[in-house]
């Protein structure tokens, strides 16, 4: 019997799985992030720490990401759209729930590869064109990947994960979003 490593840790995933079926209190997160504006249309958002199982929690290191606008908007460009961040947030999802799903079945994976592309009328959110929303028109994933199954078994593979993909839940489903002002 070969032993399938995708380097995904599923026992530990099984078994936390199961301890939250029976303590739900502790299974509700508050992810953070913290944004600075910089100059222009840019700014920097730093995410470290976050709440889960019933304390403050932190990741290892602090993550700073830039956001900007390319020089096509009159814009320095130095850090993608946050727009794009959506992109990056499907794309990181989709591709560890493959990766996940895959260890779980017993699949050994030798790439996974994601492109995913947001088609977006910029009219909305330049005043342009008041009936052009401001969000994409429309996203496409496409996964390219190689590993020891059948193509039905990669195919079930992407829906499990997205399925289970939290990105992929929140862009297709409303969420409540609330703004204030401090």
């Amino acid at each position: 019997m070969t032993t399938v490593d995708n380097g995904v840790n599923v026992q530990a995933l099984l078994e936390a799985r199961e301890v939250l079926k029976g303590a739900p209190e502790a299974a509700q997160f508050t992810w953070r992030a913290n944004s600075k504006w910089e100059n222009g249309v840019h700014s920097t958002t730093s995410v470290q720490k976050f709440f889960g199982l019933g304390q403050e929690q932190a990741h290892k290191s602090e993550a700073v990401f830039s956001a900007d606008h390319p020089e096509v908007f009159a814009a320095a460009d130095q850090g993608i759209t946050p727009i794009e961040y959506l992109l990056v947030g499907l794309a990181g999802c989709l591709t560890a729930g493959v990766a996940s799903v895959a260890q779980n079945r017993g699949i050994q994976l030798r790439s996974v590869e994601a492109t995913v592309e947001g088609n977006h009328d910029i009219r909305g959110i330049l005043g342009a064109d008041s009936d052009v929303r401001n969000g994409f028109n429309d996203v496409k994933v496409i996964f390219n990947i190689d590993a020891d199954a059948t193509k039905e078994e990669i195919e079930a593979l992407v829906a499990q994960s997205q399925k289970r993909s939290a990105v992929f839940d929140a862009l297709t489903n409303p969420t409540d979003v609330t703004v204030e002002v401090r």
